[in-house]
């Protein structure tokens, strides 16, 4: 009885300590995301969804997160999950319906918010973006009994207010907008936006005076803001202050130099002046937004006045016909009228200076920055983990290799995966060294790899057995002697027909050997290439690649061998990208995920190839799942060509 007694406390005892980890675990995701750790926050909730599947709020969290990543299929998934598991989860249906909205799938955020309000009906966050996704529909009467009724709820609610001065503006009641941003500022002097909307208001009803003075204090308060350097320059054109203009549309620039509308107005300050640099402005403005291309806008409205003109002629010979048939048919004779002609964009003489402010008047179309965003309780800091916004080069990831690291290395917390066939070569070698496979540089060991060839130089003088023969071949791929490598490989394959690794290994050498052809400026078919210094131990052999049949060979003769063997479909595919065999590519990529249910690179590289082939729903899924993984780079390329 006492036994078992100890037994049930020692039970009880691990269960508690397996909850405080769980909490633990939780606990720390949510810190993270509080302070914009969203990638780490990721991280914690994979742990707690790994050995306690079954509670939503992971699941949530973890979609919290990517939702901040801009991951917003990824956050579905995630809240799609939640709500299965906790049905009457208000939170998960609101954050659900904001990634909805992302997406303008508006129907489906409406519905959400519908069910959230069921569920929390006084909670004025829906209520808002209820009215955001009622607005994006063009349901504005809908979207400001949203907003009112948010602010039934919590009368101070800034969001709100900002949202509703948007809608009476897009209704037309422009002074109604006006009012609600002055409730916003008295609320919360310091909000740089509500100035810079009020400015924006005030410049629709013409006062310059005032605007000017918003987008002064939106300045003062967010010295960065491009729009806010925009949107004065404008102001101050309006006014005629050209110079003071072309200088702030200058700073906008110099801020975000992919403001068109900054590149338009500046060049219609230039010309004003008669500086040079105006088609330049005008030219950089239509490739950023053909909207702006003020040679096609001034095409288009010569051949509306033309079309007038002609209506004009035809109305007036109808009318004249019923009052005199000779004067009708004489009008008929006459020469249809001739449209207007553009006026020259060169410097005219002072006695034709008023039909140049004429024209410059008539050009004076200024384009107004739409910044009128839902906004956010915080201004953006620049790195506020927020690493969708970096900028990276977006490429494949690399081919996997056998590789090794120390015993005492640092970089074991990096994810190994771990492979059978891999675990056998370690065993026969008895762990010295250890062998991993990877995709990363490896650079960093490069002195321990070469010791290790010496290491089984030494071993090969004794024992001539396959796996010395393949774990030397490793070194010296490791060390970039791809010849001596590419030896080592052929005698580890003639002395075992069947080693995976062997034949993995020669495939990947045969890589390594094809990228440093191709990095050449001049090369041929048949040119050779001896890399490394050759080894005393073994005879110089040079191999000639002349295309990449051999390499995919030796990754089927892989598959052949071991259809379990997730990397070598991995790589297959990595090459049949390379060869643009895109359909045959996923299809490899697709088993390698089945092997490796974890496998972030393929399921990265298949997002990558699905988002080339215009299958984005599928890439987004792909690189959502691989960013999950740990893949950061995917968020960027979610955020730049899937949302």
């Amino acid at each position: 009885m006492r036994l078992k007694l100890i037994i049930l406390l020692l039970l009880v005892g691990n269960f508690s300590f397996a909850q405080l980890n769980i909490s633990h675990y939780m606990r720390v995701g949510r810190t993270r995301i509080q302070i914009g750790n969203y990638v780490g926050a990721i991280e914690n909730f994979n742990i707690v969804i790994k050995f306690k599947p079954q509670l939503p709020e992971p699941y949530f969290y973890r979609g919290t997160a990517k939702h901040q990543l801009e991951d917003f299929r990824g956050a579905i998934t995630d809240y799609n999950q939640a709500v299965r598991i906790k049905p009457y989860y208000p939170d998960a249906f609101m954050h659900r319906g904001l990634a909805h909205l992302n997406l303008k799938n508006y129907e489906q955020a409406i519905a959400d918010y519908n069910r959230a309000l069921e569920l929390d009906p006084d909670n004025e966050a829906v209520f808002n973006n209820r009215g955001i996704a009622k607005l994006s529909q063009k349901d504005v009467e809908g979207a400001i009994e949203d907003y009112n009724k948010a602010l039934e709820i919590n009368p101070k609610f800034i969001n709100a207010l900002i949202n509703r001065s948007n809608a009476n503006i897009l209704k037309g009641d422009t002074k109604e907008g006006i009012r609600d941003l002055n409730r916003a500022i008295i609320i919360r002097p310091h909000f740089a936006s509500a100035y810079l909307l009020r400015g924006l208001a005030r410049f629709e009803l013409e006062d310059y005076a005032a605007a000017l003075r918003d987008f002064d204090q939106t300045l003062k308060l967010d010295p960065k803001n491009a729009y806010a350097f925009n949107n004065r320059g404008i102001v101050k054109q309006k006014l005629e202050d050209y110079e003071g203009a072309i200088m702030d549309y200058d700073l906008a620039l110099d801020l975000n130099p992919t403001l068109p509308n900054a590149y338009f107005n500046r060049g219609i300050a230039k010309e004003i002046l008669k500086i040079p640099g105006y088609e330049s402005d005008y030219e950089t403005a239509a490739k950023l937004d053909p909207r702006l291309d003020i040679r096609q806008r001034t095409i288009e409205e010569d051949y509306l006045a033309q079309q007038q003109q002609q209506k004009q002629g035809s109305t007036s010979a109808s009318q004249t016909q019923a009052q005199n048939k000779q004067q009708a048919q004489n009008t008929q004779n006459k020469k249809p009228a001739q449209s207007p002609k553009r006026p020259s964009t060169k410097p005219k003489q002072d006695k034709q200076e008023e039909t140049q402010e004429d024209r410059d008047r008539r050009r004076f179309r200024l384009s107004l920055a739409d910044t009128r965003n839902l906004p956010t309780d915080e201004d953006e800091e620049i790195d506020d983990g927020r690493i969708q916004n970096r900028n990276i080069i977006i490429e494949l990831q690399k081919i996997f290799v056998i590789s090794s690291y120390s015993k005492s290395s640092t970089d074991l917390e990096r994810l190994q995966y771990y492979n059978l066939a891999l675990e056998e070569l370690n065993s026969f070698n008895n762990y010295t060294p250890t062998m991993t496979i990877s995709n990363q540089n490896e650079m960093y060991y490069m002195e321990e790899f070469k010791n290790n060839i010496l290491y089984f130089n030494e071993k090969l003088d004794n024992n001539q057995a396959t796996e010395n023969y393949l774990s030397r071949g490793i070194f010296r791929l490791l060390t970039e002697d791809y010849n001596n490598a590419l030896v080592d490989f052929n005698e580890a394959i003639k002395r075992d027909e069947k080693n995976t690794l062997a034949h993995f290994s020669r495939a990947n050498c045969r890589v390594k050997m094809v990228k440093l052809l191709e990095s050449l400026q001049d090369f041929s078919e048949d040119l050779t290439i001896p890399v490394g210094t050759p080894d005393a131990n073994t005879p110089t052999k040079e191999e000639v690649i002349t295309d990449y049949q051999d390499i995919l060979n030796d990754y089927q003769v892989c598959i052949f061998i071991n259809p379990k063997f997730p990397f070598a479909y991995y790589n297959k595919a990595y090459i049949l990208c390379k060869l643009k065999k895109y359909q045959e590519a996923i299809r490899n990529f697709d088993q390698a995920i089945e092997l490796q249910a974890d496998f972030a690179e393929a399921y990265f590289n298949r997002g990558l190839t699905r988002i080339y082939l215009d299958d984005i729903e599928g890439g987004a899924k792909d690189l959502s799942k691989a960013g999950e993984l740990g893949i950061q780079d995917a968020y960027n390329i979610i955020k730049r060509y899937c949302n």
